[in-house]
């Protein structure tokens, strides 16, 4: 049902297929829509819109008043949602006195009898939904602007491939978004409940060297066929991770297993050391497992696993440059200062040379680990968030769990947990720990120099100021990192920067 002709008509043969479409449509619309409900009474207006704000707000039982006689009903949900019936509208003028502008500002906007309001709604961004009576049932008609219709066509591949995959009727809500071109929904019938994640490839980006991306040279997946990689590598090893339960490689859909929610903090947001000791010994098991640089994914499809290499590790230290120094000394890095500061990675890199590489899941920390408590053994901790994963140090994931970005692991915690470690990896004889320990610390000063910068750039770029509140633990971290001996390089460097190393 993708790549429709414009406009396109949904034939629904019952109230169930009218609020179904309301469902689809709230995964559909964003901030600054406005969808115009035309249609005669009794054409199911209400009930799609009734629909459509219950999705938004996950509340099945959501009291959704008709707004006849209020003209607008307001609800904040996940984004703010303005329900408008203009039939008792006596002049087109009032529309500015309601104020529609700032509800379109950051909010959705579902108007019924939009007819009273003709030619005052946005061109670009209203989206006309036309109910009409066809036999027993209902037809909808939907048009939208151009640069609206491919999250149309995309929730309805999502349909077509739910078919396919024997989920015609299920109920579908959001659940969350981790990038900004990959989402996940909530699907569920009488049969249980999985999530379907939905990735479809984002811009290239400007190439910023010898013609690469920034997520082409840090190795970022561009597509489902890494997740489902690495999904069968771990669990074809005994680790817990996501079923995949069906799969469509080329749009870019998954219908994984819902492992839960249990995580590995408790309710004020700290660790809970069993859970973390749990966690820690799944990686040994995970660095002690060869893994191939090559994994079959499909047949006649391989994936080719990238390496953590020194262009990947340079240029995510860079952001602490281009982001975290600028806010704290109040001007751009100079080009000698960014010439010296590569100079002194390029040798901590060559730093690890001897050290065990193998498979890094490059993200294994408290936000992506599922407790899985019926389970036994490595198992209990479920995996998830992997589709990034490299061949490199393991020492970096070991890193990424022992100094937590999101949580505050204390200094006696995170020793217990390295003596833990060590004792299960000394079992095997091959194991280098004095190598390991100097990666370690490499890795920790790499991923927190990285991790100063993304802080900054989500306050200052992307609006989000919260994520400034784990500064503080990420400079500990990096001071952590930097007693190791083979730091000092780093350590002076930083110290003649401005950073706060004491």
């Amino acid at each position: 049902m993708n790549e429709k002709t414009w406009p396109f008509s949904i034939f629904l043969a019952n109230e169930a297929e009218t609020i179904r479409l309301g469902e689809e449509l709230a995964l559909t619309v964003k901030p600054g829509d406005c969808l115009a409900l035309v249609g005669d009474l009794g054409s199911g207006k209400s009930t799609l819109a009734r629909a459509l704000i219950r999705a938004i707000a996950d509340e099945d039982e959501l009291e959704v008043p008709s707004p006849t006689f209020t003209i607008v009903q307001s609800y904040a949900l996940r984004f703010p949602v303005s329900h408008l019936d203009l039939y008792r509208l006596s002049d087109v003028s009032e529309l500015d006195e309601l104020g529609l502008d700032e509800m379109l500002s950051d909010g959705v906007c579902l108007i019924e009898w939009p007819e009273m309001a003709a030619g005052e709604l946005p061109s670009d961004s209203t989206i006309t939904l036309r109910l009409s009576h066809e036999g027993e049932g209902r037809l909808a008609t939907i048009d939208a602007p151009p640069r609206l219709r491919a999250r149309f066509e995309r929730v309805l591949a999502i349909r077509d491939f739910l078919q396919e995959a024997g989920k015609a009727n299920v109920s579908r809500r959001y659940f969350s978004g981790d990038a900004a071109y990959r989402t996940y929904e909530r699907v569920w019938d009488a049969a249980g409940q999985c999530l379907l994640m939905d990735w479809e490839p984002p811009p290239a980006g400007p190439a910023i060297k010898d013609g690469k991306t920034y997520a082409e040279i840090v190795h970022l997946a561009r597509s489902v066929t890494p997740f489902v990689a690495i999904d069968h590598f771990l669990s074809g090893n005994g680790f817990s991770v996501p079923a995949i339960i069906h799969q469509d490689l080329e749009r870019g859909i998954l219908l994984l297993e819902d492992m839960g929610r249990g995580g590995v903090l408790d309710d004020n947001g700290d660790p809970i050391e069993e859970r973390y000791f749990s966690s820690v010994a799944c990686l040994a098991a995970l660095h002690d497992t060869p893994a191939p640089s090559t994994i079959r994914v499909d047949e006649g499809i391989t994936y080719q696993v990238p390496p953590f290499d020194a262009d990947a590790m340079k240029i995510e230290t860079s952001l602490l440059l281009d982001w975290y120094l600028p806010h704290v000394r109040g001007h751009e890095t100079r080009s000698d200062e960014r010439q010296s500061f590569f100079v002194v990675w390029d040798e901590l890199i060559g730093k690890l040379a001897d050290t065990e590489k193998n498979l890094l899941l490059r993200d294994f920390h408290s936000p992506n680990i599922i407790w899985q408590e019926h389970e036994t053994g490595i198992r209990k901790v479920g995996i998830i968030d992997f589709q990034d994963a490299m061949i490199g140090p393991t020492a970096y994931d070991l890193a990424s769990i022992i100094q937590d970005a999101r949580v505050t692991v204390s200094s006696d915690l995170q020793a217990r947990l390295m003596s833990y470690y060590l004792d299960i990896r000394r079992k095997n004889p091959t194991f280098d720990e004095t190598a390991f320990l100097k990666a370690y610390a490499i890795m920790a000063a790499q991923r927190n120099c990285k991790l100063v910068g993304i802080w900054v750039r989500l306050m200052k770029r992307d609006a989000k100021p919260h994520y400034m509140k784990h500064m503080p633990r990420t400079l500990s971290y990096l001071r952590s990192a930097l007693a190791h001996s083979d730091l000092g390089p780093l350590r002076a460097w930083l110290a003649q920067a401005g950073v706060d190393i004491q």
